[in-house]
């Protein structure tokens, strides 16, 4: 009887060949399929946020955020988008021989620049269109408290979470790939990133609408005055805390926690010559 699903070794084989086709893709490819991957991990960052903001408890809030995340890179995965996160396994084509350093660079980069474009274009219509007035600008509030402290967490904190978050979410890359079918792929990418959500770790697109939709809404006078009133502390909120703060070592653990999910794959299932 036929398997209904594919072996890891075959996954590493699918992946080897599917990294050097990203590698090679057209840079106009990759702008537009990375800003539509990021556009819908910020749409998925949104969801959270709005299904959340009023949970008082917070074991409830991370599991109702964990339910409704992986919704996000399924979205990814239906389109063939292209996330910079899940695309740190071409290691494995890099290791395989199916790329260069220049190729896995280039995509690398490209897709990360468009995610970070699309999730910007989201924070925006999110922030200055109305979308955060939800009780009375509550959602706001919330928004801006959750960039700010993202923005302060220590640096090694966000290096060792983000290595966490993506070594949960290139397993859900895995296990989509794992299936045979629609239904089983976004099976096999729920579970691993429902866990990072529901544990709290670092993913960098999902930050780049979190902290970029909370510095948007401090632009917003309503807010900012919502936020002095509530006595806020938003002094971490800002584009350095941003770029250097949080994104700078939350990529870093992420690069670390892909690549070496795909180099791991590589040297366990590689063919033996």
């Amino acid at each position: 009887m036929d398997n209904h699903f594919n072996s890891p070794a075959q996954v590493t084989a699918l992946y080897a060949a599917a990294g050097a086709e990203k590698a090679g893709k057209p840079a106009s490819v990759l702008i537009l399929l990375g800003i539509l991957a990021g556009a819908l991990i910020a749409m998925g960052s949104a969801a959270t946020n709005t299904a959340s903001y009023g949970i008082q408890g917070t074991w409830t809030a991370r599991t109702v955020c964990g339910l409704l995340f992986p919704f996000g890179l399924g979205m990814v995965i239906a389109t063939g988008a292209e996330l910079f996160t899940g695309n740190c396994l071409i290691t494995i084509s890099l290791l395989d021989g199916r790329c260069s350093w220049r190729g896995m660079l280039r995509n690398w980069s490209i897709v990360y620049l468009s995610n970070f474009a699309g999730a910007l274009l989201v924070a925006a219509g999110c922030a200055w269109f109305g979308q955060f007035d939800y009780s009375g600008g509550q959602l706001a509030l919330f928004t801006m408290r959750m960039a700010a402290a993202k923005c302060a967490i220590p640096f090694q904190n966000g290096v060792v979470l983000g290595f966490f978050c993506n070594l949960l979410v290139c397993l859900g890359v895995v296990m989509a790939m794992s299936g045979r079918d629609t239904a089983s792929r976004l099976m096999g990418a729920f579970l691993p990133v429902c866990y990072f959500v529901l544990c709290g770790f670092e993913h960098c697109v999902a930050n780049m609408y979190y902290i970029a939709a909370g510095l948007m809404a401090k632009m917003v006078p309503a807010y900012a005055q919502l936020a002095a009133e509530a006595g806020l502390d938003l002094s971490a909120l800002t584009v350095g805390g941003f770029l250097l703060g949080n994104l700078l070592p939350v990529t870093i653990g992420n690069v670390l926690g892909g690549a070496g999910l795909g180099g791991l794959l590589w040297y366990c299932y590689r063919p033996k010559s």
